[in-house]
Parts: structure tokens; sequence; C-alpha cells
């Protein structure tokens, strides 16, 4: 999964629907060898699979290395395309949870709009305290 891919095949948007998501996974390019292993020279399709479920499964790829051998690259699409699925859905939910609420969103965005200003301010205050200058 590329940032930079000239197309959206390998690209992951967070929004997507699940099947969308899953299909882009499970079409993620590997290579002929269908041995499971970390080797981002060789391998940086495979490398970049283990990367992200290690991630986001809080695994090491050694133990991820251990529990695909034998299998398919099939087996790891799958299992990275569950725990990618697993870490969206809250995302999702709530997206949909306050655009379904405009008045909510609108709330929630002002008072991340007023915490801003107050960091800002306390930022502006230190800075002018320290170069010597009044602040009115």
């Amino acid at each position: 999964m590329s940032k930079s891919a000239e197309t959206e095949a390998g690209l992951i948007k967070v929004l997507d629907p699940a099947k969308v998501t899953t299909k882009k996974i499970m079409r993620a390019v590997t290579d002929d060898d269908a041995e499971v292993r970390f080797d981002r020279e060789a391998k940086p399709g495979v490398s970049n699979l283990l990367t992200i479920l290690s991630v986001l499964g809080e695994r090491s790829i050694e133990s991820l290395e251990q529990e695909f051998a034998g299998q398919g690259y099939g087996h790891l699409k799958k299992a990275v395309a569950e725990v990618v699925e697993s870490s969206l859905t809250p995302v999702r939910e709530r997206t949909e949870e306050l655009m379904a609420d405009p008045a909510e969103l609108d709330r929630l965005l002002a008072r991340g709009a007023d915490r801003a200003n107050e960091i800002a301010n306390t930022t502006l205050n230190l800075v002018y305290e320290r170069m010597g200058l009044a602040r009115r």
C-alpha cells in the first residue's frame, strides 16, 4: 500500500467502505515466491504487509513470520485486511455519527477552535514577554 502510487489501487482511504479496503489489500502486489518473510529489498510488498500487520496488530514481525511460515500470501493478506478493518471501523462509525448530527459537529469544532485560541494566546504572550514587548 503506497501513498505515492499513480493509481488509487494501493491507497487505503480511511472512509472507504470495508469491502473496498479489503479488496485493495487482497490485490496488494507481492511476488512470485510464496515465502512470507520480511526483506525490504527482495520482498517490498510482503514487507509492507508485515509492517502494517505488525503495527496495527501490535505484534513483532518475527512472530508474524513464524505464524505465516508455510502459508501463502492469501492468509497474510486476509489477516492484514482484518486488522485494518478493525482499526478503521471505529473511525468510520464516529464519522458517520458526526455527519448525521451537524449541531454536534459544529459544537466540537467550536470547542476545538476555543482550545486552539487558548494555546495560541498563551504562546503569543510568552513570546511577547521574552522579547520584552508589551502586548495590547
